[in-house]
């Protein structure tokens, strides 16, 4: 009830504004308007008259007089007079009052008409004063009176108009506003009521409420959508440790992982740095939308920096990035449950080129990755790589100068010098850097002309981690070989210029909690695929799935070429079974990137017109991004996965392929060059430039009885699960937190000095 009075009282006010507006422009327009026609009017009656007096102006009066009177006759005339040249009386109408009309008498000179509107006791009038000409001259003047005070009725009336249509309207909203909040809003409130009491229930709600689709609800749908997930994903962890406790497993969960970080940091903050930001702002149409970029260092750090209040520093990619910061460059995320902050930093197109694809993709990533591309490094792209680490350096110096013993998380190998920047300022701080691809052999990093320089910089960190043992045995031995320093093999640490460096393998992983981990009905799975099939058209029985960025390092030839040689020597799988490449594109201003793009998409072109027939295609290369959710129906409809890296950190495809197999009947096919091959021993391990025995295994996946893919893909979810994102995030940050950090008295005292102020 207190809605709709609200709710009618605006209305009415409104109502009342506008029609009150209405009316004095209304008013205000007729009031000229029947001004004007008077004065039109009154000069055309004087001007007709004067015709008639001229000649008789000489002669007697009483003919004028008789003139005058035959005049008054006409509507609204309120009289006239006639004066000779020296203002004399010589007719004037009956009834006039002679004050009336001795009203501005010009001097007979004069030969202009002039007219005027005035009140005269109470009364609204105009006059118009027109000479009598003869022979050219002014003889005299004629003045002619009107009553004008039908104007002011005729304002009056519309006024009176106006006042009764504001009371009808007035009253048809009192009556129809009840009407409209009881039948506009009564059903999307009861949807909503019906959807809130839903989730309230427990259900599985992943959209918002059935609200219509006008733009006054969006808002409202959109946050109840963000209440649903955000309820929801709490409910499942809540559950999620519930059953673990029940059960006494140790899987780790985002929520024992936001638990156990409160306990390590008690106040320190986290600061993560790297060259991809968490989220990104993006123009959109008209308005600026905010976007999550593929990215599995995302779903691992951010419960660190939600339970820790700290801050993420990355370079800004989306065009809307700076619409959207403070005056220091920082903006609260998530968006609608801000809990840390992102700092920008802002690098211009020149650095990006020389930093990001020089220095460390062209240079670094081939080095890193043994994939047969000869890395590249220019003098110019070093000095930006330089440039952009120190950047990135005062930026982290800024965020943690007064705070005492931060934890800084510098990840991936655009950053190798930032360790040592910081700790030579902050002694105090404790800083890690994760290396997320491979690290080489000591002879192949030596080709890098400022190895020393990236060396020097990493061991400034407290701790450097890898996926792979192997990865931190080459790094070692890459240190003994090109510095000098002290190597402990047996706490896998380097003593270097009076510190050491802990190296440490942390196998990183995907989430794997919560609905994932349970089983998927055959059903839904033949379903689910059954809309892939339409939605590509496909008729085939069998699917096979791979999912890459276009790079060179993924071995996406060699596993083309193995499907080749498949159908060539397993002709019965011809018009059975297909296999989707999804690959997104990467890096594409870079040449040999380019290059690449176009051999796969040949390729593939080449193999289909060999094989094609029937409506039937061997290949379908799907070369754009697609977000997690889209790739989701295609994992857990594909019978096998092929990850045939040459040479990968960990790929975590692999991982993502195995949590999203809940039916557990699917295979894995997996590079042993890739660094998850390490763990996950019951995929199908192969040497991906073995183009027949990777075809074999192909067949050899297909043909797997069910038994054997059921065991297979339950050992690998159960090491999936147990070896999950949240346990490689608790890992790194409890082996950082037992480092002990000693500040230098300088910092001591600064930061005293700050916590006094």
């Amino acid at each position: 009830m207190r809605l709709s009075i609200r709710l009618s009282s605006v209305l009415v006010f409104s109502v009342m504004i506008v029609s009150l507006g209405v009316a004095l422009y209304q008013t205000n327009t007729e009031r000229r308007g029947l001004r004007h026609e008077l004065e039109r009017r009154a000069l055309g009656v004087a001007e007709n008259l004067e015709k008639s007096v001229a000649p008789l102006i000489k002669g007697p009066s009483n003919e004028l007089q008789q003139l005058v009177r035959q005049f008054a006759v006409h509507e609204r005339l309120a009289g006239a007079a006639i004066y000779d040249d020296h203002g004399h009386a010589l007719a004037m109408t009956p009834g006039l009052a002679p004050a009336i009309a001795a009203r501005n008498i010009p001097r007979a000179q004069s030969r202009a008409a002039l007219g005027q509107f005035f009140t005269f006791n109470g009364r609204f009038l105009h006059g118009v004063t027109v000479p009598v000409l003869v022979d050219g001259f002014a003889a005299g003047r004629l003045q002619v009176f009107h009553d004008a005070d039908y104007i002011g009725a005729q304002q009056a009336s519309l006024w009176r108009h106006a006042f009764i249509g504001m009371g009808v309207q007035t009253l048809l909203i009192l009556c129809v506003t009840p009407l409209i909040l009881r039948w506009g809003l009564r059903r999307p409130l009861t949807h909503l009521a019906v959807w809130l009491a839903d989730l309230r229930g427990g259900a599985a709600i992943s959209e918002g409420p059935d609200l219509p689709e006008e733009r006054t609800f969006q808002p409202l749908k959109r946050e109840a959508a963000r209440l649903a997930s955000t309820l929801t994903a709490a409910r499942a962890a809540v559950m999620e440790e519930a059953r673990l406790r029940a059960t006494a497993e140790a899987v780790w969960t985002s929520e024992r992982l936001r638990v156990f970080i409160q306990s390590k940091l008690k106040d320190s903050r986290v600061i993560v740095v790297s060259n991809r930001e968490p989220y990104e702002h993006r123009h959109h149409g008209g308005t600026i939308e905010c976007s999550v970029p593929a990215s599995g260092l995302v779903t691992a750090l951010e419960p660190v920096l939600r339970a820790s209040g700290g801050t993420w520093i990355a370079q800004a990619t989306g065009d809307a990035d700076r619409e959207t910061v403070d005056e220091h460059d920082r903006v609260r995320v998530p968006p609608g449950n801000p809990q840390y902050s992102l700092r920008r930093v802002w690098l211009t197109p020149e650095e990006e080129e020389g930093f990001y694809s020089g220095f460390a993709n062209e240079g670094l990533w081939p080095l890193c990755h043994i994939a047969h591309t000869r890395p590249t490094f220019r003098p110019q792209d070093w000095g930006h790589y330089v440039k952009v680490n120190q950047r990135f350096a005062d930026t982290v110096l800024e965020e943690i100068e007064d705070q005492p013993e931060p934890m800084v998380l510098v990840q991936d190998y655009h950053f190798a010098l930032l360790p040592r920047l910081i700790k030579s300022v902050r002694p105090d701080a404790r800083v890690a850097i994760f290396w997320h691809i491979p690290w080489p052999n000591s002879e192949a990093f030596g080709i890098c002309p400022w190895q020393n320089e990236l060396l020097t910089g990493l061991l400034g960190a407290d701790l450097v981690g890898f996926h792979a043992q192997a990865h931190c045995n080459n790094f070692l031995d890459t240190v003994d070989r090109a510095l000098e320093s002290r190597i402990d093999h047996e706490r896998f640490a380097v003593a270097r210029q009076g510190r050491a460096t802990r190296v440490r393998p942390f196998p990183i992983s995907v989430p794997f909690v919560g609905e994932a981990s349970q089983p998927a009905s055959a059903e839904s799975r033949h379903t689910e695929r059954a809309g892939l099939c339409r939605a590509n058209g496909l008729g085939t029985v069998q699917l096979g799935i791979g999912v890459d960025r276009v790079d060179y390092t993924k071995g996406l030839l060699e596993r083309l070429r193995a499907l080749e040689l498949f159908f060539e020597k397993y002709r019965s799988y011809r018009g059975r079974f297909t296999f989707v490449q999804i690959g997104a594109p990467s890096r594409t201003h870079i040449r040999r990137y380019q290059d690449f793009m176009q051999e796969v998409a040949a390729e593939a072109e080449r193999i289909n017109h060999r094989f094609r027939s029937n409506g039937w295609q061997p290949l379908v290369f799907i070369p754009r991004h697609h977000s997690h959710e889209q790739i989701l129906p295609y994992y857990r409809a594909a019978d096998v996965c092929l990850v045939t890296s040459l040479h990968d950190g960990m790929n975590l495809v692999a991982k993502e392929f195995i949590a999203a197999r809940a039916d557990e009947q699917a295979v894995l096919v997996l590079s042993r060059f890739a660094g998850a091959s390490q763990e996950l021993l019951d995929a199908l391990i192969i040497n991906p430039y073995d183009t027949e025995a990777l075809a074999d295994t192909i067949y050899r996946a297909l043909e797997m009885t069910p038994e054997e893919r059921q065991e297979r893909m339950a050992r690998l979810r159960s090491v999936v699960r147990e070896h999950n994102i949240y346990r490689w995030a608790g890992s790194l940050i409890s082996e950082l937190a037992a480092i002990r950090v000693e500040a230098q008295p300088a910092t001591r005292r600064r930061l005293r000095r700050a916590a006094g102020e």
